[in-house]
């Protein structure tokens, strides 16, 4: 894992688990990786997920993921012409 990510998944994890912060640090892991769907043991969960999943807890559901958000657009007209390479 790279420093950056590291860095990342720290501060993700920091603001999120502030507001449990009754929560030992394990039962939150447990916690963050029912709310996203994961089914077995927690030393199987992907960093990816969990840094993905804390991104997107405090967003609204039907927000569009960041990433995808920035390739997205509208006009189906001009989405076509960039698809080609016209635009």
């Amino acid at each position: 894992m790279q420093c950056h990510r590291i860095n990342e998944l720290l501060d993700l994890l920091k603001d999120e688990w502030m507001t449990s912060q009754n929560d030992s640090l394990m039962s939150f892991l447990g916690k963050i990786a029912e709310e996203a769907g994961h089914k077995g043991d927690l030393r199987a969960m992907n960093d990816d997920m969990l840094i993905y999943h804390l991104k997107m807890r405090s967003r609204d559901h039907h927000e569009m993921i960041p990433g995808i958000a920035k390739d997205c657009i509208d006009d189906f007209k001009t989405a076509i012409l960039k698809a080609r390479g016209i635009s």
